[in-house]
């Protein structure tokens, strides 16, 4: 299958990128500089150049202080962005796929978030995505759209994915107690993502490992656990200590309703996931630390 992938190089796209290549498709990677989403022209060129098979959106301003500071840009980003994308594969006939989030939801409701359940974003990164969403079915009826959050994984420059490394240097981790998600791998969520593209089954999913969720805190002492760096210090802290810009949800957990009426295998659970990348992480590091150079 020939694949586009915007957002190429991303902490998502990259593992994409990765996983795709491993299945054996014709992979063309776009960072934004090759490929900027919120214009609608050079979308339209690049995709009926390119003849795509799939189109998958990974491309986002994640910033969520940042996006609460300059509403435009984010609503050009998450919003027109994932509108062009969808508007250019209705086009040339591509199957399209877009990537939001677990910050759709305001985190009022105990338990799992599942599509049947009405959006209310706090921020103006979850109006912002949310719209994202409803732009790109609204102009291509075909959009699988692809919820996430708590994504943690190789290359990873967010808080989740480099726990371990931070530990390993000796810092003192302060990790939220009061906010849950569902912590999900970054090459789990690339299987998963391909896994939809290549079904052609237009629907929303939650797309997280299974398992029940976790705060920050939980997973970072898991995440040392499995290192062997427990002895490390890790100070709770509440996310109104923090005094962020943008409210963010107290509970974001997602499951999917659409995945097990289509029949789709189960997400690993996402502490064997954790443990993967802790090992991942851990060969990293030993074979940085055997490098001799002359």
């Amino acid at each position: 299958m020939r694949v586009l992938i915007a957002g190429a190089h991303g902490l998502v796209g990259s593992a994409l990128v990765t996983h795709c290549k491993l299945t054996g498709d014709e992979v063309l990677a776009y960072r934004r500089q090759t490929l900027d989403i919120v214009d609608s022209d050079q979308v339209m060129r690049t995709l009926t150049g390119a003849q795509p098979d799939v189109v998958i959106n990974c491309a986002a301003w994640t910033d969520v202080d940042g996006c609460e500071s300059d509403a435009e840009r984010a609503f050009q980003v998450n919003a027109l962005g994932p509108e062009n994308l969808a508007r250019a594969c209705q086009e040339i006939n591509a199957s399209f796929v877009t990537i939001s989030t677990d910050y759709v939801f305001d985190g009022k409701k105990e338990g799992f978030y599942t599509q049947l359940d009405e959006p209310n974003p706090l921020s103006v990164y979850g109006v912002s995505k949310l719209e994202g969403e409803q732009r790109a079915r609204s102009v291509n009826t075909q959009t699988i759209v692809a919820r996430t959050g708590f994504v943690f994984g190789e290359g990873g420059r967010n808080f989740l994915s480099t726990v371990v490394a931070r530990a390993r240097r000796g810092e003192v981790l302060e990790a939220i107690s009061d906010a849950h998600g569902t912590p999900t791998f970054a090459a789990d969520l690339a299987a998963r993502l391909r896994e939809l593209a290549g079904g052609g089954a237009a629907h929303l999913f939650h797309v997280v490992n299974s398992g029940t969720g976790a705060s920050y805190e939980e997973f970072v002492r898991l995440a040392l656990e499995i290192a062997g760096l427990e002895q490390n210090e890790v100070k709770p802290i509440t996310v109104q200590s923090l005094k962020r810009p943008a409210p963010r949800p107290a509970n974001s957990c997602l499951r999917c309703l659409a995945s097990e009426s289509l029949g789709l295998a189960p997400m690993p659970n996402w502490k064997d996931a954790l443990r993967r990348f802790v090992a991942q992480e851990s060969g990293a590091s030993s074979s940085a630390g055997s490098v001799v150079t002359a």
